[in-house]
């Protein structure tokens, strides 16, 4: 239930049952037109909501995608993992093998979030892991392959 229309629901629903509860009671004594009101502004303070909880999770949402090379033959997906979580929350390591042999080409990619990329950038770049010197920075787009 993270989607904004879920919480907009259910933030109209919890306006809708209170103004309900207020207009039943005899304690505010409300007339039809305050009912009306309420509702109005309730029904623009809705939107609202959703719509602020949804930007919070599209900013946490934002990744960012690291090259790591130079990396030892040996390294796996754990451990490069283990090593860049140090810095900030890894989404996925993707190390390249060759795609003959099987064998691991000694470079990959690692998405981390945007936050920490740019500090996970400046420690581990020429920093040494596994006895190889690594070199890490933010990865390039790929140009768009011709159809052959």
């Amino acid at each position: 239930m993270k989607s904004p229309q879920a919480l907009t629901l259910i933030v109209a629903l919890v306006f809708s049952v209170a103004i309900y509860f207020l207009a039943s009671s005899n304690v505010f004594e409300l007339t039809s037109m305050s009912v009306a009101v309420v509702a109005f502004v309730c029904a623009f303070i809705a939107p609202l909501v959703g719509k602020a909880e949804s930007n919070v999770e599209e900013a946490d949402a934002s990744i960012t995608t690291l090259y790591v090379g130079n990396l030892p033959y040996r390294a796996n997906e754990a451990a490069v993992r283990e090593l860049f979580s140090e810095y900030g929350q890894v989404q996925s390591v993707r190390l390249m093998k060759d795609k003959h042999t099987g064998k691991r080409r000694g470079f990959g990619f690692v998405e981390i979030s945007s936050a920490d990329a740019d500090k996970a950038v400046s420690s581990l770049n020429d920093s040494e892991f596994q006895q190889r010197t690594l070199k890490v920075r933010e990865a390039k787009e790929r140009p768009e392959q011709a159809a052959e």
